[in-house]
């Protein structure tokens, strides 16, 4: 079998820069070694940045989207009973961020994926990646009892942390940066309507807490945690009244309980690797760097990655820019840094830590300064709504 471009993972990234190829005639073949069902049960982020939203547009798969999607404004920051709102169109000169559901976006893409008939094989096994310095690279993967070869030109690792992409440049090659932090997520989904209009960020002595949401009718809400916690140790109950003690008392009040239908822990790190290239291989999204989700950068960062990758893929194919290619990793890497800064910067700020009081004096002096400055508020929203994409000369 033979392709222009084998993408490695079926999650977002690898969807979406399959769809984008598709429709500038490059052929693409996804090799997942999940099921579709697995993949789309993941329940991950809902916060995106204009730049995504406009490739889901060029992709032509924002109908959707644009209906059910709510765009926003702003969102608030509360520390205690103080509350402050960044306003995030006002700040920035008009941009916004839309608020859909990862699962959806996924929803979206594999559908398209399925009605235009390209070529991807789910629950793929033994999947691994052949002569990527040569003019010649191979993915070999098991399918249905099958050994199959899938010759190409480039291959797109967009396979996740776990995936078997970034384990294939070699150690002497790849240098990796890591913070782990000692807290986690604990997360809950629950058909009720959001406690308000716009994301809520609450620092408290208790933690950090998050109301988050997916439609009109369903919320997402997320209390820090230990790392030793287990889902098992909270029950629904438990869960509303850590969440109720976290937030101002009039949000508390006004704060929709229910069932849960699905709550899970979410360790928090801070990871790079470089370079996210080696000879055709090209790693995007989660296989070459983490965020931790305070910033809403995850899935947004990924996107970058895929703007960038598909400007350069069309470049090569149709007009000859074999130039470009060396630039991917650097031009990435530029806007990575500066996520993952705002990521770490937005994390130490909200989350209790259990650091001397000196440090814990420092940190909310600067949560302080910049929610009290013009600069400070400003810094949040440009960061926020997404800095610039990077276009290859």
């Amino acid at each position: 079998m033979k392709t222009k471009v084998a993408i490695i993972g079926a999650g977002p990234s690898g969807l979406l820069l399959g769809q984008l190829l598709h429709k500038r005639g490059i052929d693409n073949v996804i090799v997942e070694r999940q099921s579709a069902e697995y993949v789309l049960g993941r329940i991950r982020a809902g916060v995106l940045e204009q730049g995504f939203v406009d490739l889901m547009h060029e992709a032509g798969v924002a109908g959707r989207m644009d209906a059910e999607g709510h765009v926003h404004e702003g969102f608030e920051i509360v520390v205690g009973e103080r509350r402050e709102r960044i306003n995030l169109k006002e700040l920035t000169g008009g941009d916004t961020v839309m608020v859909y559901g990862q699962t959806e976006v996924t929803r979206d893409l594999m559908e398209e994926r399925q009605s235009n008939g390209a070529p991807i094989y789910y629950e793929s096994s033994h999947v691994q990646l052949h002569d990527l310095k040569t003019e010649s690279p191979y993915v070999t993967f098991e399918h249905n009892g099958e050994n199959i070869k899938l010759e190409c030109d480039y291959v797109a690792g967009c396979d996740g942390f776990h995936g078997v992409s970034r384990k294939s440049i070699p150690a002497d090659v790849l240098k990796e940066y890591e913070r782990v932090y000692p807290f986690g997520w604990l997360g809950m989904l629950s058909d009720t309507p959001p406690v308000a209009d716009e994301l809520i960020y609450a620092k408290h002595e208790r933690g950090f807490a998050l109301c988050s949401q997916r439609s009109a009718t369903r919320s997402r809400y997320y209390v820090q945690v230990p790392l030793t916690d287990k889902v098992e140790d909270w029950s629904d109950e438990r869960f509303w009244e850590e969440l109720k003690s976290r937030l101002p008392k009039d949000v508390a009040n006004d704060l929709v309980t229910g069932p849960s239908l699905e709550k899970s822990i979410a360790p928090l790190r801070s990871f790079v690797a470089e370079p996210m290239q080696y000879g055709r291989l090209f790693l995007a999204g989660d296989s070459a760097h983490i965020v931790p989700p305070t910033g809403a950068k995850g899935l947004n960062l990924a996107a970058s990655d895929i703007h960038t990758l598909y400007s350069l893929l069309q470049k090569v194919y149709h007009e000859g820019r074999t130039d470009l290619i060396d630039k991917y990793s650097e031009t990435c890497l530029r806007r990575i840094w500066k996520a993952e800064r705002f990521s770490w910067w937005m994390t130490t700020m909200l989350h209790k830590f259990d650091g001397d009081d000196i440090e814990r004096k420092l940190i909310d002096a600067e949560l302080d300064y910049t929610l009290g400055s013009a600069a400070g508020l400003t810094t949040i929203a440009e960061n926020y709504v997404g800095l610039p994409y990077e276009n290859l000369e």
